[in-house]
């Protein structure tokens, strides 16, 4: 087995933040498949993520979504997720379920139109007042479907001026994290498409805003650790949205399509700086858990996220620094390759267990029963789902 207990401190500073949505019902376009005991709130969505912590370590915080997680009083919710050994996160901001932003929210051209949108993410900043949330995350449907639909160059202006009202009101503490992607829902352009564009808006902003990489928003074949390692050298990657994709964006699972892409974006993140208590890079996961089950769904990335940290950290960098000094291609190679096929499975059962953890979190919290007891309790009322 794997002696992990060099890098046991390293890896006792991961924190991975669930997104309060990924325990409702969601899933594809096409179709999202009720579960029993999904949550009927915030207050069960929190404590559904608490179990993820309870039985990890790895999840200390939950990300709300506005206007899916409104609640009448959200200090009420925080002691709530204090109560259950969590605490809240991220806001993000929601412009794109409303039939105003049609044509666009932040980029629309009118005026109206775009100082709703505004105002809403004013709303979330206030909310932030209340959870002590450091991070507003913006997400963007702006774009146009067809060429001339639109002036592109017009948008990114209104953009630029729509970004900087909200920016202007965050606090000295807080970060205005502007995420990307390339398609969807619009399909000729996005006004956010990628992450030159985040950047460049983000670098107009000021030091606190900063770039959102989700790791399902690329073209095929992208290299998402070089983005990864220019946006660490720049000084603006402020958070990742993990999950895995196949085709487009998935929302699957973190690592199930790729496990070496993963590996190789956290053998950036740790060369660059962007791990550890000295980081501002926040790890959050976004998923759609649309067949598999939430809970277990979530335990499973967080593990996934967390094994190929540890094999990241077990990289020899001086060996590695050495060979691509030399020019040796093959032996530079073949010590990265090394660290990615290292079992850290069983050591990292032993590692959690000497934590008081279990040492197999799904097989712990499959026998804790707490799937069977919400599924009996949480009957009546109606389920979180999109657009609730």
């Amino acid at each position: 087995m794997t002696d992990l207990t060099a890098i046991a401190p390293l890896l006792d500073q991961q924190a991975i933040e669930l997104p309060s949505w990924a325990f409702g019902n969601s899933g594809t376009r096409f179709k999202v498949f009720a579960q029993p005991g999904v949550p009927r709130d915030p207050y069960e969505k929190v404590a559904d993520a608490a179990q993820v912590h309870a039985h990890t370590g790895l999840a200390p915080t939950v990300a709300l979504h506005i206007p899916w997680d409104k609640v009448d009083s959200y200090g009420d919710l925080a002691k709530h997720a204090e109560d259950h050994g969590v605490a809240l996160g991220t806001i993000n901001s929601n412009t794109f379920q409303d039939d105003d932003y049609k044509l666009g929210s932040v980029t629309h051209s009118d005026d109206r139109i775009r100082q709703k949108a505004i105002d809403h993410h004013y709303e979330c900043i206030d909310i932030m007042g209340e959870t002590g949330s450091r991070d507003l995350k913006i997400w963007l449907a702006d774009g146009t479907n067809y060429p001339g639909q639109d002036d592109m160059r017009a948008r990114q202006d209104r953009l630029a001026d729509s970004l900087q009202k909200i920016y202007d009101r965050i606090g000295p503490e807080q970060r205005l994290v502007l995420e990307y992607k390339i398609f969807e829902p619009a399909f000729y352009h996005m006004d956010v498409p990628d992450w030159g564009t985040s950047y460049a808006q983000c670098a107009a902003l000021g030091e606190r805003a900063v770039v959102c990489l989700d790791t399902g928003h690329h073209a095929p074949s992208t290299n998402i650790e070089f983005i990864v390692m220019q946006l660490l050298r720049l000084g603006k990657l402020g958070s990742f949205d993990f999950n895995s994709r196949f085709y487009a964006d998935d929302d699957l699972i973190v690592g199930a399509a790729d496990p070496f892409q993963l590996f190789r974006i956290l053998v950036e993140v740790v060369r660059g700086g962007g791990y550890g208590d000295g980081s501002e890079v926040a790890f959050m996961l976004d998923q759609c858990h649309n067949i598999e089950d939430k809970i277990p769904g979530q335990i499973r990335s967080v593990l996934n996220v967390q094994e190929m940290t540890a094999r990241a950290l077990l990289v020899d960098r001086e060996a590695l620094s050495a060979a691509q000094a030399a020019g040796d291609v093959l032996a530079a190679n073949g010590i990265l390759m090394d660290a990615f096929y290292t079992d850290v499975r069983p050591g990292l059962a032993a590692y959690r267990e000497a934590k008081g953890l279990p040492a197999d979190p799904m097989a712990a919290y499959a026998a804790s029963g707490y799937g069977a007891s919400i599924a009996a309790s949480r009957v009546g009322g109606a389920q979180a789902g999109w657009g609730a």
